[in-house]
């Protein structure tokens, strides 16, 4: 086998390894002993390992070779393996290195560290020790690998691309969306339930120079109210009786990045002044401390109620709501822009046909026959959105091939109910007007999914009262 090598001391036979290699290395040593023994030593742990006998060479290489880690002598003529680790820093500032140092004074090791250092061996060390090193820096080389992927994979699936809609109300979003990324400003998204309004946020957050840094989504309906101080602001040690240990809350989570308070109209009124706090110092007093801890924090909220309404009737800070609400973004229900049905319907059919199912495969479905769509296009769609990709989804898994018809939608859009229809079963039945309000109260319950703000609105009721007449549908006897 021929071989021309610009990697010095590389074998042959090395280089047709490198195809199954576990990773590349870069050994760095003045000492050419140590040198061939690393070498020696790691390739038959099955690592492609090239090595450099100067910090000079070894930079050199690294502007036209790539390893995936740098094991580099500390103490070495001329570039030594310290100044090395600086210099890689301004050129390649994710590249892993160990060090190795027979000079093992804690503030060598202290100085190595700061500059990035992965981790050090000392002199005289055992193979086995070093192999063991080299094993747990893979570790964390392919670990970082993996959270870069699931970062850019994340941040794909919130691209403008996927905020799916040609309506007009849709384009006003998209132009919206765009001109805030970039910005500090906090944003207030209000939606109907399953509008997108997490999505709209999370496409903030991942086209601005945030997107590297953690997205923290809260919703303020879903923590119970004895639990959501502790869970937003964090606690001290001994705060109140099971606070064992110190706990940074959600908020501080998010620092360098974006915070989302989802339902940010089911804050409990208590809690609202310390968010405020928060909003407007960047600060958060965890319970229990006397000083306040600073966060740098982009602020979104989103909520499907009407917050003035909510004002009016003192269950939300005027303050606070000025304070979130910088700049609004509606989103419109799906009834209300029926012309992005066949788009959202397209792109859901392809995002769940590339899915495999329960028998493994994936389904070659081709779209909708005409008497589908227009089922689509004429449904009311209280569950917007995330009630359409569900329907997609579901006809995907039971149709077999060709297009999705009517046979794969669900009742709710076909009329096609096991039951006759509810108006003559009550009339044949004699039912109640009581009772015939108390079934409609339960279908429409249903329908949005037991959430009982978008009920009370379907209803044209306050929330109170429907409380009160799910309470007094408790007690009262079945329909017969």
């Amino acid at each position: 086998m021929t071989c021309v090598l610009e990697k010095p001391e590389v074998k042959c036979e090395e280089i047709a390894r490198v195809g199954r290699a576990r990773g590349t290395i870069l050994v760095v040593d003045d000492d050419h002993e140590m040198r061939d023994l690393l070498r020696d030593l790691l390739s038959e742990e099955g690592y492609d390992v090239a090595s450099a006998e100067s910090g000079e060479e070894a930079a050199r290489l690294l502007e036209t070779w790539s390893y995936d880690l740098v094991i580099t002598d500390l103490k070495m003529s001329g570039l030594s393996g310290l100044d090395l680790l600086h210099r890689m820093r301004e050129t390649r500032p994710q590249q892993a290195v160990i060090l190795i140092t027979a000079f093992g004074s804690v503030e060598t090791v202290i100085d190595a560290m700061k500059a990035g250092a992965l981790d050090y061996v000392i002199k005289p060390f055992k193979s086995e020790a070093l192999v063991i090193v080299v094993g747990k820096a893979f570790e964390r080389i392919r670990l970082q690998e993996e959270v870069v992927r699931l970062r850019q994979e994340v941040a794909r699936e919130y691209e403008f691309a996927n905020i799916v809609g040609k309506s007009r109300t849709m384009q006003e979003v998209f132009k919206l969306v765009q001109r805030v990324a970039d910005s500090r400003i906090n944003v207030l998204v209000v939606g109907e339930s399953g509008t997108g309004k997490e999505l709209v946020a999370r496409a903030v957050h991942y086209n601005s120079p945030r997107k590297s840094g953690p997205f923290v989504a809260i919703n303020c309906a879903a923590i119970p109210e004895t639990l959501l101080e502790s869970e937003l602001f964090g606690h001290v040690r001994g705060a109140f009786t099971d606070a064992k240990t110190e706990k940074k809350g959600l908020i501080e989570a998010a620092d360098g990045g974006t915070l989302f308070l989802d339902e940010i109209g089911d804050l409990p009124l208590t809690l609202q002044p310390k968010l405020l706090r928060v909003v407007q110092e960047r600060a958060v007093l965890r319970l229990g401390a006397t000083r306040a801890t600073r966060v740098d924090i982009r602020i979104l909220s989103a909520t499907h109620q009407d917050l003035k309404e909510e004002m009016r009737a003192r269950r939300f800070r005027e303050d606070l709501f000025y304070r979130i609400n910088v700049l609004q973004i509606d989103l419109a229900p799906l009834r209300k822009r029926r012309e992005d049905i066949p788009l959202l319907a397209d792109f859901f059919l392809k995002r769940h046909t590339g899915r495999p199912h329960g028998d493994g495969a994936e389904r070659p479905i081709l779209g909708f026959t005409d008497a589908a769509m227009t089922l689509l296009l004429n449904y009311a769609w209280p569950g917007n959105v995330r009630e359409l990709e569900n329907v997609v989804e579901r006809a995907v898994t039971l149709a077999r091939e060709g297009k999705i018809g009517i046979s794969e939608l669900p009742p709710a859009l076909t009329g096609q109910h096991d039951a006759p229809l509810l108006m003559d079963q009550m009339l044949a039945r004699a039912v109640s007007l009581e009772a015939l309000e108390g079934e409609y109260i339960q279908r429409v319950l249903q329908q949005v999914g037991g959430n009982k703000m978008r009920a009370a609105q379907i209803l044209k009721i306050d929330r109170k009262t429907l409380y009160r007449k799910l309470t007094d549908l408790h007690r009262a006897k079945p329909i017969p």
